[in-house]
């Protein structure tokens, strides 16, 4: 997934034929005939009512129909008990063009004084009380456009739709994004591949299999990604069947993971500072660091403890940074720390050359008994895996798995999407529960197409907003799309056993907005997710989640609901209010029984 399908597209005559897209995709935007209806219907800023016209569409005359809107413009916070103005929605005035609730910057500084920024907590999530989120709809910035389509936007986006030129102006000398008149143009660099990724991705094959092979043959299948940039590193694992997971905060590199969505690249905004990320232990063959501005060696390397957490048995830590070859300032101090900490955790360094430094976690009990005994490292408590690593402060000890407890060695793709992982039996999911899900979605994908009734590259970035086992996103495998699988925080750790399928993801808490960028996503899929949190309470209503679907999906993009009949009806009364369009069909469920299934289309709008 994620691009996998598209593998060949990135081959040696892949520039010419991206060129020839993007030409064709650029001289059809404006007469409609490639992205379908792209102007978007106006609502008036300054009288609150709306006013305007909406696009022709090519069968339309040369004369615009007219739509009028009753929703106003008006900058409205989330009251107790909720409260829908009869008229719709209000919508957020245009300067909230990327509110990102949980990463406010105005509402982070009103915190400083109680967060601990020597250890940078101000990058991580902070959500602002429920009387002071927004709760409007968030609007598209002036001139915003319809994305460009995958593959293609691997290597452009329309400029107007992440108007920031700061990543331009300070990383254009490395490759990160050039402006191309009205685009972004991506040549594939990095701070520490400024000729490119490919080439640096073939580096780290030739060092982990000591020059026999690549990142495939070196056995990685899922790698994590931090301080991605703008995860040109990502996009040139796909041809790999690798998938990533990226993530930045949002921070002084201004809107790098609004950059990777808008390509069509996984990513989200998340900081590794004093809690674990919301990642799965052991979910990871590879994590990797290309400048990514992280003191690992302070703490007492609590943050490369999670690294450990997150790395499965044999994985690769990847540290290409000044340390690993600069013999000036305080660097080699710097390194010095970093071997004493991966020696203490027992890793291995197996490369450094280039620039890079790569470590092996060596899985090695008696090592990590002795340097306990040494007084070098702390063992971590017993750790409850069947919850959900959300919101859990960092430990600065490592796991001790047991020496009678054999390794489980994972299929590559595409073997691994069947797996049925040890995780699930000790939550008690069954096999024949887990293949009866997979079973039950390759099927209903199939319908989920006809009744939107596009073609398969209308879609590309997918968020399955309770993924139970990741069926959904199996069933989604030959599709050009990669998919967010979100397992709630209230329900048991299923996470990991999407993770050992080879797929990624990430747990959270839908009573809080998602840690990304508004319109990021073109498909979110919700299966019974509104019953899952139906009582509980403030800040976790229906129209709460809704309002943040609305604020991560794209313009046109769509939403999947199926749930009990009772909230299925309410949603549909309340989709016009949110300027969805929303149709009602009958599907049958995993028992066989019929269930009611929305199909919700977000209206492509602006302020005028």
């Amino acid at each position: 997934m994620g691009g996998y399908a598209l593998g060949s597209a990135f081959d040696s005559r892949a520039g010419q034929m991206i060129m020839v897209a993007l030409l064709l995709m650029v001289g059809s935007f404006y007469v409609g005939n490639l992205f379908g209806n792209n102007a978007p219907i106006y609502i008036s800023q300054d009288s609150g009512t709306s006013s305007s016209s909406s696009a022709s569409t090519p069968s339309s005359s040369s004369s615009p129909a007219i739509s009028t809107f009753i929703n106003k413009v008006s900058l409205t916070y989330r009251e107790t008990p909720l409260v829908i103005p009869a008229n719709g929605m209000n919508i957020c005035p245009l300067k909230f063009n990327e509110y990102i609730p949980c990463h406010d910057i105005s509402y982070v500084k009103q915190l400083l004084r109680s967060l601990n920024v020597s250890r940078r907590e101000e990058l991580e999530r902070h959500c602002p009380p429920l009387e002071n989120r927004l709760f409007c709809l968030v609007p598209p910035p002036i001139d915003y456009k319809i994305p460009i389509k995958w593959p293609v936007s691997r290597d452009y986006v329309w400029r107007s739709n992440v108007n920031h030129t700061h990543l331009a102006e300070v990383k254009g000398g490395q490759n990160w994004v050039h402006e191309k008149n009205q685009l972004w143009w991506f040549p594939g660099g990095g701070t520490h591949f400024k000729h490119g990724a490919a080439e640096y991705i073939q580096r780290l094959g030739n060092m982990t299999t000591d020059e026999t092979g690549d990142l495939r043959s070196a056995g990685v299948v899922q790698v994590l990604d931090v301080g991605c940039g703008v995860a040109s590193f990502s996009a040139f694992l796909l041809p790999f069947y690798i998938q990533t997971m990226s993530f930045a905060p949002k921070d002084g590199h201004e809107n790098q993971i609004q950059f990777a969505l808008e390509r069509g690249i996984g990513a989200m905004i998340s900081a590794i500072a004093t809690k674990q990320l919301p990642y799965p232990s052991n979910s990871f063959e590879m994590i990797h660091c290309s400048r990514c501005r992280i003191d690992w060696h302070e703490n007492g390397g609590i943050l490369l403890k999670e690294v450990n957490r997150l790395l499965r048995p044999n994985g690769y830590f990847v540290y290409s940074a000044p340390p690993a070859y600069r013999k000036d300032k305080d660097y080699p101090v710097i390194w010095n720390k970093l071997v004493d900490l991966t020696t203490a955790m027992c890793w291995k360094l197996i490369a450094r050359k280039v620039q890079t430094a790569i470590w092996i976690k060596e899985e090695n009990p008696s090592c990590l008994k002795h340097n306990v005994e040494l007084k070098l490292i702390d063992i971590c408590d017993a750790v409850d895996e069947t919850k959900p690593s959300w919101k859990m402060p960092l430990m600065n000890c490592v796991q001790l798995r047991s020496e009678q407890k054999d390794t489980w060695k994972l299929p590559p793709r595409p073997e691994r999407l069947s797996v049925y992982s040890e995780s699930l039996s000790r939550i008690g999911i069954s096999k024949e529960e887990f293949t009866m899900d997979t079973n039950f979605w390759l099927d209903q994908v199939g319908y989920y197409w006809k009744l939107m009734n596009i073609s398969k590259v209308e879609i590309r970035n997918v968020m399955d907003l309770n993924a139970f086992c990741g069926g959904f996103a199996v069933a989604l495998n030959e599709f050009p799309v990669w998919v967010m699988n979100i397992v709630p925080s209230s329900m048991p750790n299923t996470l990991s056993a999407i993770y050992d399928r080879g797929l990624i993801g990430a747990f959270h808490d839908w009573c809080e907005p998602f840690s990304t960028y508004p319109r990021t996503y073109d498909l979110l899929h919700a299966n019974h997710l509104f019953s899952e949190y139906e009582s509980s309470g403030e800040g976790c209503q229906l129209e709460d989640i809704m309002l943040e679907m609305d604020r991560v999906l794209r313009p046109q993009g769509f939403v999947i609901i199926r749930d009990e009949d009772s909230i299925t009806s309410r949603i549909q009364d309340l989709a016009p209010k949110f300027l969805w369009e929303v149709e009602s069909h009958i599907l049958g469920n995993k028992e066989k029984q019929n269930e009611t299934v929305l199909i919700c289309r977000k209206k492509f709008w602006a302020i005028v």
